[in-house]
């Protein structure tokens, strides 16, 4: 336990939604289940990839009469949505849905997300749940360094801070100075963020004679990147915050799957919203609770876009045992990575397939590329280098760096984040029989 959270803390923390956050088990399974059989039938009434799904393994919503029979339920996966892009996974006419964000995805095409009314304030009740679980009251002052726009991020954790009745600051993400000015000014007391990003703002503040720990902020909220615990050791350390981890994703619902508590033994997933199994990600084959896989959430509340067995593609470990916060709901440990070829840099979702795919397009390149992700400076760094044909290794520096320079702008352009390109001589990147090892993150090292 930090020693930044006292005994009073734990003692005066507060839950927001008692009633349903600590809910006893029997009545939990009960309420899922009335909600699982009512979202299946309104994915086969109204989605037809569903419909075609259920009738392909000859299962109809009738046939799941309890929370065991899920597991004889096809999974949803990325390419589902890829495939009915962009609007065919709604279950609601377009005239009941009043949001729409999205998020990227391999091809270039985003993963297209809808919200009805309902659906947003479901979403802000809990934002406002995993918020208070994390310590903000509405007495905070909340500076919201995510980027406004399609990203889910800063609009669930915006109207999730206002529900609790705290102050919030939308200062969106970038300019650091300014944001260290907004927060000595503003008095901001709550941090959300990435943890990079928060370590960037702690070494701003140090290189401007600026003590971190002179500022108002009391607690973070990180997440949208994976983050170690040596990483959250050295945020408490240098800002003097109580770090929290919080999990979401844009095709669930956004931020507000699940978060810490403060007594962080894993984030605490709303099970009355969301149904969490673990699975083996070669067979699917469900695995046992505690045992480390794959993740996958069943929407059981979500009126526009309800996902069905949604494979997260994020490994973790689930845990049923009980909490001292005294929530009943299951809580999933920090991913530990993930079971495709997924990177995350920067809170943007990056493929190798996207970068292979602008590569093949440029003249010179050939097929052999590797990617190295590592932390400079608090900050993802992605280096990809690239075997390229001779006449281009040995050509003029000014040449080079005119072609380097191009690439890096393709990529930039196809992924939403930049990368630094780097050739190397033909045939010197390693030849692998079977599949080829693409990714070094360094970051997990």
């Amino acid at each position: 336990m930090s020693e930044l959270i006292t005994e009073a803390m734990l003692a005066n923390a507060l839950i927001w939604d008692p009633e349903m956050e600590c809910l006893g088990r029997d009545e939990l399974n009960a309420l899922q289940l009335v909600r699982l059989q009512d979202t299946l039938r309104r994915v086969y009434q109204n989605v037809p990839c569903y419909q075609k799904k259920f009738e392909q393994i000859g299962i109809v919503p009738e046939d799941i009469q309890s929370l065991d029979d899920l597991k004889n339920l096809p999974f949803t996966t990325k390419d589902d949505l890829r495939d009915n892009y962009p609007y065919g996974m709604f279950a609601v006419p377009m005239r009941e849905v009043v949001r729409i964000h999205s998020s990227s995805g391999t091809t270039g095409k985003p993963t297209v997300v809808g919200y009805t009314r309902h659906d947003l304030k479901v979403w802000t009740e809990l934002a406002a749940r995993f918020m208070t679980a994390a310590g903000v009251t509405a007495d905070d002052i909340v500076h919201i360094a995510f980027g406004y726009g399609l990203f889910t991020g800063a609009f669930g954790l915006h109207y999730g801070a206002e529900r609790i009745g705290a102050s919030v600051i939308p200062m969106s993400g970038g300019n650091t100075d300014k944001q260290i000015i907004i927060m000595q000014d503003y008095r901001s007391s709550a941090l959300v963020c990435t943890p990079s990003y928060a370590l960037t703002l702690v070494d701003r503040m140090e290189k401007q004679g600026i003590d971190p720990r002179s500022l108002s902020l009391r607690v973070g909220l990180f997440g949208a990147e994976p983050w170690s615990e040596e990483m959250r050791r050295e945020i408490e350390e240098r800002l003097g915050v109580v770090a929290t981890d919080n999990y979401g994703l844009s095709e669930v619902m956004g931020p507000g799957v699940g978060g810490d508590c403060l007594y962080r033994t894993g984030m605490h997933i709303s099970e009355d919203h969301f149904i969490a199994e673990t699975i083996d990600p070669e067979t699917g084959e469900v695995l046992p609770r505690g045992s480390v896989g794959e993740l996958v959430l069943t929407c059981i509340s979500k009126e526009a876009f309800p996902m069905i067995r949604y494979r997260t593609r994020d490994i973790t470990r689930l845990d049923d045992t009980p909490c001292p916060c005294g929530r009943t709901h299951v809580r999933m440990q920090k991913t530990m990575g993930r079971s495709d070829d997924m990177l995350i840099i920067k809170g943007v979702n990056v493929f190798p397939t996207q970068i292979e795919e602008v590569l093949f397009q440029v003249e010179g390149c050939e097929p052999h590329y590797q990617l190295v992700v590592d932390r400079v400076n608090n900050s993802d760094r992605l280096e990809v280098q690239i075997e390229v044909h001779e006449s281009i290794f040995f050509d003029e520096m000014k040449r080079q760096r005119d072609f380097v320079s191009m690439v890096e702008k393709r990529l930039a352009s196809a992924l939403g984040v930049s990368a630094v390109v780097k050739l190397v001589e033909p045939s010197s990147m390693p030849r692998h029989e079977g599949k080829a090892k693409r990714v070094i993150d360094k970051r997990r090292s």
